[in-house]
C-alpha cells in the first residue's frame, strides 16, 4: 500500500495491524544495536595472527630504527610507505600516527586553532570561524566544530558529492569560512563517492581565506562491498595542477581494517603542511606506537595484501547489507514510508524517512529494544531540517540478530509514516 495515496479507512486499518505487530516486537524483549559502525567479532578475528608476527628482538627493527625506543616522530619508514601506496602520494608526504584518524583530525584542527596556518592568524583569535559541513555526514566531525564554537553551515549532499555551487560561493565570498569536512569515498552515511568533477572543483575553487583547509577524510578508501569498486580521483594530483596543495589534509586509518581500537592512522599533506605539523608535534609527543606500526607492515606487507584482506571483510559484511536492503525493499518498497541508497562500500545504509518521522522511528525502535544512531546526528547541531535521515549500521550484530532488528525497524518506519499521514488528514 502506498501510504501517501491511501484513504483514511485503509490507513486506519493498516495502523491497527502495525500497532499489533509493533506490540509483538516489544514483547520479545530484544536488546539489539545498530547504532555505530563497529566491526563484528568475526571481522576482528581476521587480524588475530597479527598479534604474533613479532616474536623476537631482532624482528623489532625497521631499517636502522629500533621500534622499541624513542624517536621517529613522523612514523617508521615502512609504515609511511604502506600508507603512501594506499593514498597514492610520496612517502615523504605521510605522517603515520596512533590508532585513530579522528584523533589526527582533531589535533590538526587544534593546531590551526591555537597556532594558525603558516603566516596566518590562529583561528582562536578571530571574531568568527565558519565551517562547511556536507550533510548527511559524520557526527563526530560536527562535534569537533561545535566544541570549538565554530559556526557550522550545512551543505547538501548530492549524488556526486557536496553541492559544489554552494561550496564555491561560500568559500569565495567569506574569509571567515575556513574549511570543509569531506568523507570522500563511500561516504558516511550515504555510501557515495565524490565524482571526478567534484574533486577537480575542490582543487581549483577560489577561497577568500588564504588558510582555507579541506579535511579529506578517506576513511573507507579500501572498504568495498562488491567487486564493482568505485574510484576516487587523487585530490593531490589535481591540487598540484592548480597550486593549491596546501589546502588539502587527507586522513585514513586501519581502524576498520585491522583492530578498531588498535590500528594505525595516517595523514597525507603537502611539504609545507608536513613541516608545519612536525614542528608543532615535537613538543606534543616523542612518537606514536612504532611496534604497532611495524606489526601492521609485517602482517599486510603492501597495498595488495590489504586489498586481499578486505575481501575477507566484504565476505562477512555483504550478506548483512544484502539482508537489510532486502528487508527494506520487501517491507517498505512502494509504500512511501522512506527511501534508501544501496552502497557499494563503506559501513552504513542511509535511510530517508517520510519527512517529520525520523525522531518518531528512533523512539519506537528504542522502546522495542533496537538502538539506532540518534535522529539528527548526521546533521550539524543534530538538526535535520526535514527530520528524515537515519543511519543504519549493519556490521556489528550477527545476521540472526540483524534480521530481527531490521524487521523492527521496518515496522517502526511504517508505523511512524502512517501516524504522520493520519495526522495530516485530520
Amino acid at each position: 500500500m502506498n501510504i501517501l495515496t491511501a484513504d483514511r479507512a485503509a490507513l486506519e486499518a493498516l495502523h491497527r495491524d502495525l500497532t499489533a505487530r509493533y506490540d509483538a516486537c516489544k514483547a520479545k524483549g530484544l536488546k539489539l544495536d545498530m547504532s555505530r559502525g563497529k566491526p563484528s567479532k568475526a571481522q576482528l578475528d581476521l587480524c588475530e595472527p597479527m598479534l604474533s608476527v613479532l616474536t623476537k628482538s631482532e624482528e623489532l627493527t625497521d631499517g636502522k630504527t629500533d621500534v622499541r625506543n624513542y624517536g621517529v616522530l613522523e612514523g617508521i619508514a615502512s609504515c609511511r610507505a604502506l600508507f603512501a601506496e594506499i593514498l597514492e602520494v610520496p612517502a615523504d608526504n605521510v605522517i603515520a600516527g596512533g590508532s585513530s584518524s579522528l584523533n589526527m583530525m582533531y589535533d590538526t584542527m587544534m593546531r590551526l586553532w591555537v597556532f594558525g596556518a603558516p603566516g596566518c592568524t590562529p583561528w582562536s583569535k578571530l571574531d568568527k570561524v565558519k565551517w562547511l559541513c556536507p550533510a548527511p555526514g559524520y557526527d563526530r566531525h560536527f562535534a569537533i566544530c561545535q566544541q570549538l564554537g565554530m559556526e557550522m553551515i550545512t551543505v547538501p549532499m548530492l549524488d556526486d558529492g557536496p553541492d559544489m555551487d554552494m561550496v564555491e560561493k561560500l568559500a569565495a565570498e567569506d574569509p571567515a569560512v575556513k574549511g570543509i569536512w569531506c568523507v570522500t569515498k563511500y561516504s558516511n552515511p550515504e555510501g557515495k563517492t565524490y565524482s571526478d568533477e567534484v574533486v577537480r572543483r575542490f582543487a581549483a575553487m577560489k577561497t577568500a581565506a588564504p588558510d582555507f583547509r579541506i579535511f579529506w577524510d578517506n576513511a573507507y578508501i579500501v572498504h568495498h562491498l562488491t567487486d564493482d569498486h568505485e574510484e576516487l580521483l587523487n585530490i593531490f594530483d589535481e591540487a598540484k595542477k592548480c597550486g593549491t596543495e596546501d589546502r588539502v589534509l587527507e586522513f585514513c586509518s586501519t581502524s576498520k581494517i585491522s583492530f578498531a581500537g588498535a590500528g594505525v592512522a595516517a595523514m597525507a599533506a603537502s611539504d609545507s603542511n608536513i613541516a608545519w605539523t612536525k614542528k608543532i608535534m615535537t613538543v606534543q609527543t616523542i612518537s606514536a606506537d612504532k611496534i604497532n606500526q611495524l606489526r601492521h607492515v609485517r602482517f599486510f606487507k603492501d597495498r595488495a595484501g590489504i586489498e586481499e584482506h578486505m575481501k575477507k571483510h566484504a565476505a562477512l559484511l555483504k550478506p548483512k547489507f544484502d539482508m537489510v536492503l532486502s528487508m527494506l525493499e520487501k517491507n517498505l518498497g512502494g509504500t512511501g514510508a522512506g527511501s534508501w541508497h544501496t552502497p557499494k562500500g563503506g559501513y552504513f545504509i542511509s535511510f530517508d524517512a517520510m519527512p517529520g518521522c525520523a525522531k518518531r522511528i528512533n523512539q519506537l525502535c528504542k522502546e522495542a529494544g533496537v538502538v539506532m544512531t540518534g535522529a539528527g546526528a548526521t546533521f550539524p547541531y543534530g538538526n535535520d531540517p526535514q527530520d528524515s535521515n537515519l543511519r543504519i549500521a549493519p556490521s556489528l550484530p550477527p545476521v540472526s540478530e540483524l534480521e530481527q532488528a531490521a524487521e523492527v525497524f521496518c515496522v517502526c518506519a511504517l508505523l511512524a509514516a502512517v501516524e504522520k499521514r493520519l495526522s495530516q488528514l485530520n
